[in-house]
C-alpha cells in the first residue's frame, strides 16, 4: 500500500468546513491554504462558490465531490464521459440539497417526521482524511451532530464517508457511529443519478424481490413481486426493492452498463419522475442503495454499508 502526499496551496476560501485531520500525527490544521493534499486530491471552488473535493487516479479518471451535502456530482472514467447525472435545475447556494449525483438520505428515507430525506444532504461534511493508494485517490469526509440536525433528530452521531477512485470504478463507504449516551435508529439511501437514454435504460438483478410500488399513488404503496428479468422506464417509476441482491446491473441507453455492488445495503430502489421533470426526465434514472428498515445503534456502535460503481 503506497501513500503519496503533497503540498497544495488553496485559492481564498471560507475554510470553516475544511479542517482535515491527520490521522498519524493527530494534527488538526484549521485553514487549507498550506494544506498537505494526498496525491490526486485538490480542493477547489465549485458552482456556486462552494468548495468541492476533486479526485483524480492515474490513469485520468476523475470523480468530483461537494462538501456540502457530501454529494459526488461527478464521475468520469479516462474516456472524459461523466456516468453520473445533475440535474439542470440543481443550485449551488446551500439553500437546498444539490440535485444530483450521489446525495445522501440520512437519517431517514423519503417523507418522514422530519424534513425530506434528512438532514445530510443539507449541511456541510469536513474532511477528516485523504490519501492515495497505488494511484488511487481516496477522501474521507465526516458528518457531526449540530443545532441544525439536533433540532429535528436530537442525538449525537458521527458519520465517515470514504470515496475511492479506481480506474473504472468508485468506491463509497459509509460508516454511522452512535456517540450518544442512548440509542438511536435511523434508515439511509443513496440517492444515485446516472446519465441514462431513459427509452433505453434497464435494470437486470431485481427478479423476485418484493417490492413496494409508489405507481400510481406514491402516498399507498401496493405490494407485490418483481417477476421481470429486465425492468424498463416506460413512465412514472418509483418502486422499492426489498432484500435485494448485493449486485445489479444497468444499462444506462447510452452504450455502458455499469455494475452496481452493494454491502450492507440491503434494499433498492428505482426512480424516473418523467413528466413531473418534463425539462430532463430523459436524460437520467435513479438506482439507488438503500436501507428502507430502521438501523438500531446503541451507544458506541457503528454500521458500514459499501456501495461499488464500476464500468467493463
Amino acid at each position: 500500500m503506497a501513500i503519496v502526499s503533497m503540498p497544495f496551496s488553496l485559492p481564498a476560501l471560507n475554510s470553516r468546513n475544511l479542517r482535515r485531520v491527520n490521522r498519524k500525527s493527530g494534527m488538526a490544521f484549521a485553514t487549507v491554504s498550506k494544506e498537505t493534499i494526498a496525491l490526486g486530491v485538490k480542493i477547489t471552488e465549485g458552482e456556486g462558490n462552494l468548495p468541492k473535493v476533486v479526485l483524480t487516479s492515474a490513469s485520468g479518471s476523475e470523480a468530483e465531490i461537494y462538501l456540502f451535502g457530501g454529494c459526488v456530482t461527478s464521475w468520469k472514467t479516462s474516456n472524459g464521459k461523466d456516468l453520473l447525472f445533475v440535474r439542470p435545475d440543481a443550485v449551488f447556494n446551500k439553500k437546498k440539497p444539490i440535485s444530483g449525483g450521489i446525495p445522501h438520505c440520512f437519517p431517514q428515507f423519503g417523507p418522514g417526521p422530519m424534513q425530506q430525506h434528512g438532514f445530510a444532504r443539507n449541511m456541510d461534511w469536513s474532511i477528516a482524511d485523504s490519501a492515495n493508494v497505488e494511484g488511487n485517490p481516496v477522501i474521507t469526509l465526516e458528518l457531526k451532530d449540530g443545532p441544525y440536525s439536533r433540532a429535528m433528530w436530537d442525538f449525537s452521531f458521527q458519520a465517515l464517508y470514504k470515496v475511492i477512485l479506481d480506474t473504472k470504478s468508485i468506491l463509497t463507504e459509509l460508516t454511522v457511529k452512535n456517540t450518544d449516551n442512548k440509542p438511536f435508529s435511523f434508515s439511509t439511501a443513496l440517492h444515485t443519478y446516472f446519465s441514462a437514454s431513459v427509452t433505453g435504460a434497464s435494470v437486470k438483478g431485481l427478479k423476485g424481490c418484493k417490492t413496494l410500488n409508489k405507481e400510481p399513488d406514491p402516498a399507498n404503496p401496493v405490494e407485490g413481486k418483481e417477476e421481470r428479468d429486465v425492468i424498463t422506464f416506460p413512465g412514472f417509476v418509483d418502486c422499492i426493492y426489498l432484500d435485494a441482491p448485493n449486485e445489479l446491473y444497468l444499462d444506462n441507453g447510452l452504450g455502458d452498463t455499469i455494475s452496481i455492488q452493494n454491502t450492507n445495503w440491503s434494499d433498492a430502489v428505482l426512480w424516473n419522475p418523467h413528466l413531473q421533470m418534463e425539462t430532463c426526465y430523459k436524460d437520467f434514472v435513479c438506482v439507488e442503495n438503500a436501507k428502507i428498515g430502521t438501523v438500531q445503534l446503541e451507544p458506541e456502535q457503528s454500521w458500514t454499508a459499501k456501495q461499488h460503481l464500476s464500468i467493463s
